[in-house]
Order: C-alpha cells, then structure tokens, then sequence
C-alpha cells in the first residue's frame, strides 16, 4: 500500500494528472464530469482506487485538503492546465461578440445600448475568471524537480547495473580465458597422446608385417644358409673322401709292408 500524505504533494498533484488522463482519454467521460470527480480529490474525498489502479497497489490519502485549499488546488492543477486555452477562446469570442454589438449600436438601430452593456458584462466577467485562472497558474518546478530526480535516480541505478553487468563480463572473460588456457593445453597432451598412439602402432604394424626391405633381407639370408648348408655338405662329402683314400693309403703300406717281411 502506497501512503500519500495529501493530494497537494508532487505524488499527488502527478496523481491527479493521471487520473485526469484516465477519466478524460481512456473512459471518455465529458469535461464537467471529470472537472465535479477532480474537485471532489482535491477537497473532500481520499479513495482515488476506484479512478485508478496502479499495478495493482492500493493508493491511500491520509489527509484531506477542504474546500478552500482544495479548490484552489483544483484551480491551479486542472482547471489553468487543462481549461485555460477554452477559457481564453471564450474571452476572444466575448471580445468579438462586444465589437458586433458596438458596431451595430453605432451604424444601427438594429441593437439598443442594454444590448451593448449586457456585452460589456459578459466581457468583463470573462477578464476577470481569466484574471482568476491565470492568479492560480500550476508551478512546475516541483515536479520538473521530482522527475529529475527520479531521472536521476534512475540513470544512478542503471549506471550501477552497468557497472555490474560489465563486472560480470569481465570475470566471465577472465574464467573463458583460463577454460580456454586448460583446453589448449589438453589439446597439446591429447595431440602429445596421438603421436604415441601412431608410433606404438606403426612398431607393431612392422612387427607383424614387416616391410618389403626385411623380407628381402630375410630371403638373402635364407639364401646365404641354402648356400652355407651345400658347402657344408660337399665339406662333409670330401672330408669322407679324404677319410677312405687315406685308409686306403694306410691299408696299402700295411700290405707292402707285411709282404715286404714275407719276401
């Protein structure tokens, strides 16, 4: 619940402006309604619910103003602000309508001097309620003073949400640049990790399937043993030729010998 203390306040003269533009705008009441609605605000009533309902929180008048400063805040706030150009087409047209009745009174017989005067009463009167009006003419500075200051303090609150805002950028970019610190240097081990991965598997890709050089040299030396084994064996053939020509030589001498004895 909001707590107004009086209606003759800024929050209560910006109040009635808004309830002028309610009335006047968006329920389309005419003019003497909504001035007989505002002057009652403005004395004796305090229930401005039922004219407006500001998000749904309930305004509350604490105390009333009476008729004679009430009604002069009604002057100066709704009446000289909204009805002041209306009054001041009346006394133009009074001005106009007192020309008329001057000419003919003067060129003619067609309008008497009563004519005339009741003309220059109607003038007068209208000089004088816009006299009036204009004595009860609306200070702005309050309000322009008001909503500087709620402008101000706006701008204050939106300047520290900046502040904030641009804060909370500035950490969040610090924690992206160390998130993206750590991933380029997990990026390096994972590439560090692949290159261990492609050599293991290369040594056992050579280890199962050895490659075209190898085999090559696998062959030759197979060769080579092929070749060593022949020469081993034809070693071993002539070493048994060699074996059975000197037991023949030996057998031989023998021979002589023992027949050389005999003889």
């Amino acid at each position: 619940m909001k707590k107004i203390d009086n209606i003759a306040s800024i929050e209560g003269r910006l109040l009635l402006q808004e309830i002028y533009h309610k009335l006047k705008f968006e329920r389309q009441r005419n003019s003497f309604s909504v001035l007989l609605t505002l002057w009652r605000l403005c004395t004796i009533e305090t229930d401005v619910n039922q004219y407006i309902n500001k998000n749904n929180e309930e305004i509350t008048i604490q105390n009333k103003l009476g008729i004679l400063r009430g009604t002069s805040l009604w002057l100066e706030e709704i009446v000289n602000r909204y009805y002041f150009s209306k009054i001041n087409s009346l006394v133009y047209f009074g001005a106009a309508v007192l020309l008329v009745l001057i000419g003919l009174n003067n060129f003619s017989d067609l309008v008497n001097n009563h004519l005339v005067i009741y003309g220059l009463a109607f003038e007068a009167s209208m000089l004088l309620l816009m006299f009036f009006i204009m004595l009860f003419t609306p200070n702005d500075e309050g309000i322009l003073l008001n909503e500087e200051s709620e402008d101000t303090k706006l701008l204050h609150e939106l300047i520290t949400d900046i502040g904030e805002i641009s804060s909370d950028i500035s950490m969040n970019a610090s924690h992206l640049d160390n998130v993206s610190n750590k991933l380029v240097s997990i990026i390096d081990k994972q590439n560090q990790i692949l290159t261990s991965v492609v050599n293991i598997a290369e040594t056992n890709i050579l280890a199962v399937k050895p490659n075209p050089q190898m085999l090559e040299i696998m062959q030759q030396t197979n060769t080579s043993l092929e070749q060593f084994n022949n020469d081993i064996k034809q070693l071993n053939q002539t070493v048994e030729k060699l074996k059975y020509e000197e037991i023949e030589l030996i057998v031989r001498k023998e021979v002589e010998k023992f027949l050389t004895n005999k003889i």
